[in-house]
This record gives structure tokens, sequence and C-alpha cells, in this order.
């Protein structure tokens, strides 16, 4: 057994089931995924089974995301020290209740592989290659066993260009939590509502219950300015939530709909939209505040 193998095991401590999850999860990356992206589909055909929303709450408590505006993916991907917050208190940040744990272990050590969403729904080619891993334990898992997925070893200035080109094309940044993968984030991956299971399975399980979310908002909410905005609608067409739109000629913005991605802001070119902190929302995975001990 490779020592990352091994590495990837005792995480999981005597939860040997969990581990074999975690193993074949990304051992088989592609099938798990494209699997999970067939029952997305089924649940159209469904929704109207009542149970079920109990089943969708079970499984979001379980695996999930944290939407990251642009500069908290930026300050993950420039740690030079490890981060570990493992405490309740997360929930703060990532409101679910198994798995919530904030850990970069030897964060200088970045992955890139294969996105098995972008690749069970066709995505472009030139899109493929974005899921990112920060820490070495399951980067190295991923080097000596998903070379078939393209795993590869990049620097953190490559991984922010990925991001960063993603994001310029309109793309969600978000970190992943899995309890599959241990109950704590490392994955960043770039993701849009026709290539993401995770964005597709909040939008269809909603037709079984409003409430129900696998993404957890930013933290961030918009401010327009209205006297530079020039209502071009450039904020509109970045929106993926429905949180902007053009209304008789002007934006109108949808608190209740806004994760907080940042992708209107950094799409309007007369700096009219900006993101502020939002007392009534979740918390930002903002590692500042992490390493402050807002997370405890």
């Amino acid at each position: 057994m490779r020592e990352s193998t091994k590495t990837l095991m005792r995480k999981h401590g005597r939860r040997i089931d969990r581990a074999l999850h975690n193993y074949l999860y990304f051992r088989w990356y592609y099938p798990y995924v494209k699997a999970a992206s067939l029952a997305v589909g089924a649940l159209k055909f469904v929704s109207w089974i009542a149970p079920l929303k109990h089943v969708g709450r079970a499984v979001f408590n379980r695996y999930h995301s944290k939407v990251l505006s642009g500069e908290d993916a930026r300050r993950i991907l420039t740690l030079n020290e490890d981060v570990r917050v493992v405490s309740d208190a997360n929930r703060r940040i990532v409101p679910y209740p198994y798995a919530h744990s904030i850990i970069f272990q030897d964060p200088e050590f970045v992955a890139v592989m294969d996105c098995p969403c972008k690749k069970s729904y066709r995505a472009p080619a030139d899109t493929i290659n974005s899921c990112i891993v920060v820490g070495s334990g399951t980067g190295r898992f991923w080097l000596d066993t998903c070379a078939k997925y393209n795993a590869r070893r990049i620097s953190q200035e490559e991984a922010l260009a990925i991001v960063r080109r993603f994001r310029g094309m309109g793309y969600v940044t978000q970190a992943f939590f899995k309890v599959a993968t241990g109950g704590s984030t490392g994955v960043i991956c770039n993701c849009h509502p026709d290539s993401c299971v995770s964005l597709k399975a909040t939008a269809e399980a909603r037709r079984l219950d409003p409430s129900l979310s696998m993404n957890a908002e930013s933290g961030y909410a918009v401010r327009r300015d209205t006297s530079t905005c020039v209502a071009c609608g450039a904020c509109a067409s970045a929106c993926h939530f429905g949180a902007m739109a053009m209304t008789n000629g002007a934006p109108e913005y949808a608190m209740g709909r806004c994760m907080g991605c940042g992708l209107c802001v950094e799409r309007c070119r007369h700096g009219a939209i900006t993101l502020h902190r939002d007392p009534g929302k979740t918390m930002p995975l903002d590692l500042d505040l992490v390493r402050e001990g807002i997370g405890r």
C-alpha cells in the first residue's frame, strides 16, 4: 500500500467505512460522480415523493460546499502555514452538522485533476482539468492514484491562474466539505450551473423543499453605487442565482437569492458594485478571520 493511501486511511481513525469510502470516491472519481449526476437528473421525476426531502437533507449534510469570493479563494491559494480549525463553532461559516472542519495541511502542496462533474455533463474539453486540492495528504494520493484523471502537481500561482481564468468565464468558486473525505475542506473547484452536480442538486432539491441547499452562501452581500452605475446589465448577465436582474432598465438586487460569489463585482467595468460582509448570512471562509479564531 502506498504511503499516500495509508495517510488517507489514517485520517479517518477507526472509521474504516469512511476511509474506504474516501478511497473509492477518489479512486473511481468519475463513475462515482457520474452516478450522482444521474440521480440528480432523476429528481425532477420524483419530486412529488415527500419523504425524499429527508433523504436529500441527510445527503446534503454530508456532502456540500462553501461559495468563495475571489479574494477568499486567493487567501487559501497563497497560504504558507498550516490551518487547522476543528470545532462545532465552524457552523457559523459552514452551516452543516457533520462536515465543517477547516484544515489545510501543507498548503503549499497543490494539485489539479479532471473535474468529474464537467466530464459527466460533457463540458468543453479545455474546462475539464479544474479540480484543485490544497494540501499534501489528498494531493499526494491524487498524484499516486488518479493518473487517469490527469492529476498533476502545480504551483500556488498556477492554481490562482486557473481560478481567475474560470471566474473570468463566469464559474463560481467553491470549497467542498465531505464526510467521506474526513469532514474537512481541501478541494477547491470551479463550478458552473450547467456542469456542476452540487449546483444542479440544489436546484432540483428545492423542488422538494425550498430550504434545501448543498451550497452555503459566501457570507457577503452586494452594494450598488447608483451614482456610478450605468445600467449596462453586465451584473445581471453574470449572476447565476437570480439575485441580479434588469427591471425597467435598471439593475434590481434580490439579497435573499445572492450567494455572494462576487462574479457581478468582477464583471462590472465601472466599479459600481462591491461586496460587503453581511451579518445576516453565514460568516465568510476568510482565512484572516479563521487565523484570528473567529471560527472557533
